[in-house]
């Protein structure tokens, strides 16, 4: 058996396991988060848990660079949405279309269309992008001398005017981690709006195609 067909049957046996996982990993994030009040023990429970899914997202990440047979720099260029969620585990909910692939293998011929399939895609990954953002930049900004950013809800509203491009500016990160955080959102945010917008016109563009090409033809 060749090194391609066990990469891919590693991916499809790991990828639903490993999604799971990375909403396990973002549940107890958020828990860390904003459970101010937890009990140290309860915390230090978190904090071993997330340990725990880093190390298995990193071993996963190992074991792919070992069956791709490949050299560790050209694997992390032409792996890079895999380089980044071992580096940010935080993101690796974002690996939703692995994970569709996996599920539709075991299912059998995709049942949504090509347009479908990419606005949900870039929907859905907008919504965890916002939250596990909006998670990030209130740890970052929680308790910072003149922040604007004083409660959860404050950090979801600010994720949703940067994800959208809006930005109100009534709300603003004041840290240096904070800022950082924002410039990532701001990149994914346009990068996933135009997927959105770009398929969505894609698809209005064949539907007036389709009815132009009903009609008779004049005269």
């Amino acid at each position: 058996m060749d090194d391609d067909s066990l990469y891919t049957r590693w991916e499809q046996r790991t990828e639903i396991p490993l999604f799971l996982a990375s909403l396990l990993f973002l549940a107890t994030y958020a828990a860390r988060v904003l459970a101010v009040s937890m009990p140290p023990g309860w915390r230090s429970l978190c904090w071993f848990t997330l340990l725990v899914l880093w190390l298995l997202f990193a071993t996963d990440y190992l074991v792919r660079w070992i069956l791709s047979g490949l050299r560790f720099p050209r694997f992390a260029r032409t792996h890079f949405l895999h380089t980044v969620v071992v580096v940010l585990p935080l993101l690796r909910p974002l690996r939703i279309v692995p994970l569709y692939d996996a599920i539709q293998h075991r299912q059998g011929a995709p049942r949504l269309s090509l347009h479908a399939r990419v606005i949900a895609y870039a929907s859905l990954s907008t919504l965890l992008l916002g939250f596990a953002g909006a998670l990030a930049v209130f740890q970052q900004e929680r308790g910072a001398p003149d922040t604007t950013m004083r409660t959860f809800g404050d950090a979801v509203w600010w994720a949703a005017a940067t994800i959208s491009t809006v930005g109100y500016g009534d709300i603003t990160p004041v840290t240096a981690g904070g800022r950082a955080i924002a410039m990532g959102m701001m990149a994914g945010g346009l990068a996933l709006l135009g997927a959105v917008t770009g398929s969505f016109s894609s698809w209005l563009l064949q539907i007036f195609s389709r009815e132009s090409d009903r009609r008779p033809p004049e005269g």
